[in-house]
């Protein structure tokens, strides 16, 4: 039988190898982005189309539209989660009490008190205030524990592979700019090489044959398929950015002292979208962080907290300059 210290270095390695896999999917995407450029670029730009002005419209076009799209993807994968603050951390003692409650009470009691003194309001279904059994805190409204990143993670919208990060309150804007502008750029790759498919169907000659026809015919199709499921996404996302909701309030709506509501956070849907992209209207579609509030306090549907929010958020920019 394998001892303690045998046991240690084998599980060092799975977990390597755990956290190795979790970035294959992006490493597809990247080989993806890489192959496009060259049937794009090499095959159809610089082999294909005759056009010298032809080239160079399609070549700018391509490459901002790529420029935008990898900024927007680069920030939601590398732009680092909000953790819950240290102050919903249970103390030592009141943590004592509910690993080792004397009754089923006590530890829903010691929970509940410990939470009046913090900005919480939402609740689990049976009414009580929600803590997470695994870090040992009381949850922020909105917040999740994400079992793939092994923490609770703030405005927790859900956990996606493609990007291996929590999409969350701190790179919810870049994922749905990476959206937007992925397909985007899908789009111009279908619709600027679509008249050159169809010369490849028509024309059968020794000048349009080979692997170079292979790369761009293929090109089209990836990304059409692309293009049709990015577009379905980012329309789901941005109706959820109307009603103020993450991914998960929209199969459960978050739980209130009054009750379940998923419009509950809801603000009109003008403010909500400036709590996900800011009131600077300048850097609303630029992939840099503008999201409104801190993560932990979220207005529920009042007018003074909605203006109270965008009025904080302004002091704090103004004091940063």
């Amino acid at each position: 039988m394998a001892s303690g210290s045998e046991l240690r270095p084998r599980r060092g390695v799975l977990e390597i190898c755990i956290h190795s896999a979790k970035w294959v999917p992006v490493l597809f995407l990247a080989a993806v982005i890489v192959w496009s450029y060259y049937a794009y670029v090499v095959q159809l730009c610089l082999i294909t189309v005759q056009s010298t002005i032809e080239k160079i419209i399609y070549l700018i076009g391509y490459h901002f539209f790529l420029a935008i799209f990898l900024w927007a993807y680069w920030q939601t994968i590398f732009t680092p989660i909000a953790t819950v603050p240290q102050k919903f951390q249970l103390p030592g003692e009141d943590l004592e009490k509910v690993l080792n409650p004397e009754n089923e009470h006590t530890a829903r009691i010691v929970i509940e008190s410990f939470a009046q003194s913090l900005p919480v309001v939402n609740r689990t279904i049976n009414g009580a205030v929600r803590y997470c059994e695994k870090c040992t805190h009381i949850k922020p409204d909105r917040a999740h524990h994400c079992s793939v990143c092994g923490t609770c993670v703030l405005k927790m919208d859900h956990h996606c592979p493609w990007v291996n990060n929590c999409v969350s309150f701190t790179n919810y804007k870049f994922f749905i700019l990476f959206l937007g502008y992925a397909f985007l750029y899908c789009l111009f790759i279908v619709l600027t090489s679509l008249k050159f498919i169809i010369l490849f169907w028509k024309v059968h000659t020794e000048e349009v044959a080979g692997m170079g026809k292979f790369h761009v015919l293929f090109v089209f199709f990836v990304a059409a398929m692309f293009a049709t499921s990015l577009l379905s996404l980012f329309i789901y996302h941005c109706y959820l950015v109307s009603h103020n909701r993450t991914t998960l309030e929209a199969f459960r709506a978050p739980v209130f002292p009054s009750g379940p509501d998923k419009n509950g956070f809801s603000l009109g849907k003008y403010n909500n979208f400036q709590e996900v992209f800011g009131d600077q209207r300048v850097l609303w579609f630029v992939p840099l962080f503008t999201s409104l509030g801190d993560g932990v306090v979220w207005p529920a549907k009042s007018d003074h907290e909605v203006d109270s929010l965008i009025s904080n958020n302004h002091q704090q920019r103004v004091q940063q300059v």
